[in-house]
């Protein structure tokens, strides 16, 4: 399976049987692929590379090494996370890069939606080309690129797994889970023995809150949103819905409103809640969130959270508003 094609005949993985025979299939063709030599594997802690990183593990052992770039645009405690999870737990060879300042540095002042993801793409390149360099054998580069990625490609996305690189890179690419959807790498996750937790983990975009600090990125705001963002994850978490909302986030915009805090009038920026359910990230309908979760919510953020003073809903499904604000 080392085209990027999937065939009609290949049935979707949906038990753990068939994950078995898969993880079996890509075990060996792992090791055919890489051989004695070294991968560098981008370790975001999400989904997709988690499972590669299990795969690779199975596969390779102590030939890949797990890079964990911190640019500044992780959700609340995640790259602690990161850590906890695969340096201590998982015992994974990590190599943990925290290049906040310099991500925020070239994205200052940068607006343009194609532009801010051309820069966080490229920039983590550099950071992976630079740690490969400190290295010595390094040969492959690995990716969680899954089907999506590769079907919407083709300028609708210009960071993702399947596009950005130069010319001259010296790594060979490994992405042996570019021919599933999300649901079939979940599937595998748990056939694989990784955490519960970590395999439901909901997606997150390769820009990070890079696409949902709308517009030009500053510090404040993208503090707002993180903390913002925090708060509903938690309180998905308290009332059940965190495992049957596909995709849930905030999204902060550029622009401010007056509101009224402490008997004063007070400009802030709104939190606009993004609640999706998808099979396969081409087509999302939007969750029904109860009024009394909504309410709880918007007391939370509007009150914890300096520099909101309004919650929004977004009620467009995929077709026609595409699930990341940008």
């Amino acid at each position: 399976m080392q085209n990027n094609v999937r065939p009609e005949s290949m049935e979707r993985i949906t038990t753990k049987a068939l994950a078995d025979a898969f993880i079996e299939e890509q075990i060996a063709e792992l090791r055919a692929q890489i051989g004695d030599k070294k991968v560098l594997l981008a370790l975001s802690g999400g989904v997709d590379s988690s499972v590669v990183a299990a795969l690779l593990i199975k596969a390779v052992g102590r030939q890949l090494v797990c890079v964990h770039v911190n640019h500044g645009l992780m959700r609340k405690g995640e790259s602690e996370q990161v850590i906890e999870v695969f340096g201590k737990e998982l015992d994974a060879n990590l190599i943990y890069v925290d290049a906040t300042d310099r991500f925020l540095d070239l994205l200052a002042g940068v607006e343009e939606p194609e532009r801010k993801r051309k820069i966080i793409g490229g920039e983590f390149i550099k950071v992976f080309d630079e740690e490969a360099s400190k290295l010595e054998g390094i040969s492959f580069l690995a990716q969680g690129t899954i089907y999506p990625d590769i079907l919407e490609s083709d300028g609708v996305k210009a960071h993702h797994n399947v596009g950005g690189l130069p010319e001259g890179m010296q790594f060979e690419l490994v992405e042996p889970v570019k021919l599933l959807y999300k649901d079939e790498v979940r599937v595998v996750g748990e056939a694989l023995g990784l955490p519960h937790a970590m395999v439901y983990r909901q997606p997150f975009p390769g820009p990070g809150l890079g696409v949902r600090c709308l517009g030009a990125i500053t510090r404040d705001r993208l503090h707002a949103l993180r903390e913002a963002d925090a708060i509903l994850r938690a309180e998905f978490d308290n009332c059940g819905l965190a495992e049957s909302v596909w995709q849930y986030f905030i999204a902060v915009p550029d622009f401010k409103s007056v509101g009224v805090k402490d008997g004063k009038r007070y400009e802030g920026w709104p939190a606009i809640i993004r609640a999706v359910n998808t099979r396969d990230a081409m087509s999302a309908t939007i969750e029904e969130i109860p009024y009394d979760v909504l309410h709880k919510i918007t007391d939370r953020i509007t009150n914890e959270v300096p520099g909101i003073n309004r919650v929004l809903y977004d009620l467009t499904p995929k077709p026609i508003g595409t699930i990341e604000w940008e």
